[in-house]
């Protein structure tokens, strides 16, 4: 799972070729708490065939306003750059971010 900040979201998300997965989350956020290592474990097995990263929002507001993110957590599968599909705040649940994710596998 790699860590992005707001240096390193365009090159590894905007312009990266295929699917890539993202973990919009924040300091002392408690459901982006319960939901990484959830996420986390889909890196693990998936990470394979798609990139998953995560981006902390606390460090990097401009980088998520400018994605739309505006409430967390937030977890967005991209495309060759292009936002296809997220899931936000309560929609964001272990089951829901699993479906989602193997959609694109």
């Amino acid at each position: 799972m790699l860590e992005l900040d707001k240096t390193t979201f365009e090159p590894e998300v905007l312009q990266a070729e295929g699917y890539v997965v993202v973990d919009f989350y924040g300091n002392g956020c408690v459901p982006c708490e319960a939901l990484m290592p959830h996420v986390h474990a889909l890196a693990d097995e998936y990470g394979d065939k798609l990139k998953f990263c995560a981006l902390n929002t606390s460090k990097a507001r401009r980088c998520a306003i400018s994605q739309k993110v505006l409430g967390l957590p937030t977890v967005v599968v991209y495309k060759d750059g292009e936002k296809l599909e997220e899931l936000i705040k309560e929609d964001a649940t272990p089951e829901a971010v699993k479906a989602m994710v193997e959609k694109y596998i």
